[in-house]
């Protein structure tokens, strides 16, 4: 999803998680929150949304009766040590799925996170955001994938609890995300997208 400016149209300054939380659920619109200040999330173009769809289809189909399961953008998460409640592209839980305070609106312990790149948000997503996501201490690969050119980048957290990039350029690769032992095709992900 693409996120635009802080909302101007709110008149308080800064407002309390459960403000947020009691206007989201009222919302027709998603909105991300962070320290107070919420971001109004735009739609996304064509190749953003078949690259999504291609992934969840396959995530759902390889997973189905484990231990993970595969969720889509419109699964908030909230990472309690810095307030961000955001709505990835796809986020995996293995095991137990914990939401806050047992609501079950905001997970908190996806192990891997999946964000498709929009011109607009992919400094965001590799810079702030992933520094964001390093909060969540159940998170174990940050998958980017570049919506305009075939291009996937995973971070990993090693043993030694550094994170460690792979990256894949071709479409007769297969993308590893080990956190859940699976390996996607990465033609079947860009399947369907025109590249520019």
């Amino acid at each position: 999803m693409e996120v635009r400016e802080p909302a101007v149209a709110y008149s308080k300054q800064k407002i309390s998680i459960e403000e947020y939380l009691e206007m989201e659920e009222a919302s027709t619109e998603k909105h991300e929150y962070y320290q107070g200040e919420i971001f109004a999330m735009s739609g996304t173009k064509v190749p953003h949304n078949i690259i999504a769809k291609n992934l969840f289809g396959n995530l759902f189909i390889k997973l189905k009766g484990k231990k993970c399961q595969p969720f889509g953008s419109d699964q908030r998460i909230h990472i309690q040590s810095n307030t961000l409640f955001t709505y990835p592209d796809i986020s995996i839980v293995c095991g137990e799925l914990i939401t806050l305070n047992n609501d079950n609106w905001n997970v908190l312990n996806p192990a891997v996170i999946i964000e498709v790149l929009s011109p607009s948000t992919k400094n965001y997503d590799r810079g702030e955001k992933f520094k964001l996501y390093r909060d969540i201490p159940t998170l174990k690969e940050y998958v980017l994938i570049d919506s305009e050119s075939i291009h996937i980048e995973v971070f990993r957290l090693n043993t030694n609890h550094h994170w460690e990039l792979e990256e894949y350029n071709s479409p007769r690769e297969y993308l590893n995300i080990k956190a859940i032992n699976e390996d996607l095709l990465i033609a079947d992900i860009y399947d369907g997208v025109t590249l520019g």
